[in-house]
């Protein structure tokens, strides 16, 4: 029996598209959950979706071909430069939803609301009575953010997304053709996912795209957002700044 649809056309989980897009998606909903279950939910949902999305880049890891890593010096020192980056510019630049509140006040006239803050991701303190299982989840975390996100991220914006705004046969163009309106998207929506740090994401997500731009190969980046995001957990636990977890 044929796999395809009456139309004629691919069903649409053997698209070259599924694969590249559903670990993103699944980590993203899994996520939303966070916290609205019971208190200290979003500790365990966090270990739940890096399994889950763990089980799902193996199962569909023979479908997406630049999913390789790759060693390079550039890719190290970029890695290393973004995670500086990244903790320098914290405190200095505003918030999206701090500049909106300051828009809108000069705008209306009015003081905004104050907007209710969250505790910052802290099982240490959470887990204050155990703290094997607070060091679990901040295993857990350390290892989710520097191996796993990497891989699907990388995959989703720098190559599925990146490829997508040029063509809609993605897969026929070059990880190493440059477009300047796919870079700029790309860039500006991975700048937005990351509100509080919206400016260090923007650049970072340049000099990954450019990593990539410049070798032909996904790797390179996904070493380079690994060593960023394990370099800052290893700040965050040194010096309990928990806000970059």
């Amino acid at each position: 029996m044929s796999a395809e649809s009456p139309s004629g056309t691919p069903p649409w989980w053997s698209t070259p598209e599924f694969p590249r897009v559903l670990p993103f998606a699944v980590f993203l909903v899994i996520g939303s959950l966070a916290g609205k279950w019971f208190p200290g939910s979003e500790y365990w949902l966090y270990a739940l979706k890096t399994v889950v999305v763990a089980a799902v880049v193996w199962a569909l890891r023979s479908r997406i071909a630049e999913i390789r890593w790759n060693f390079s010096l550039p890719a190290l020192g970029v890695g290393v430069a973004v995670a500086a980056l990244w903790i320098a510019l914290d405190g200095i630049i505003p918030s999206l939803a701090s500049i909106y509140d300051r828009v809108s006040a000069l705008w209306t006239g009015q003081a905004p609301a104050p907007r209710p803050v969250d505790p910052p991701w802290n099982p240490l303190a959470f887990f204050s009575g155990a703290p094997a299982l607070g060091w679990a989840f901040v295993g857990v975390r350390v290892l989710g953010r520097s191996l796993l996100v990497p891989m699907f991220e990388e995959v989703f914006y720098r190559s599925f997304l990146y490829r997508m705004v040029m063509r809609p046969d993605f897969l026929q163009a070059s990880l190493r053709e440059w477009n300047p309106r796919a870079f700029a998207i790309t860039c500006l929506l991975f700048g937005l996912s990351h509100p509080d740090q919206w400016l260090a994401a923007l650049l970072c997500a340049a000099l990954y795209q450019g990593l990539v731009l410049r070798s032909g190969r996904l790797g390179d980046a996904m070493l380079a957002h690994g060593v960023t995001n394990g370099l800052i957990s290893a700040y965050a636990i040194a010096t309990g700044r928990w806000q970059f977890t």
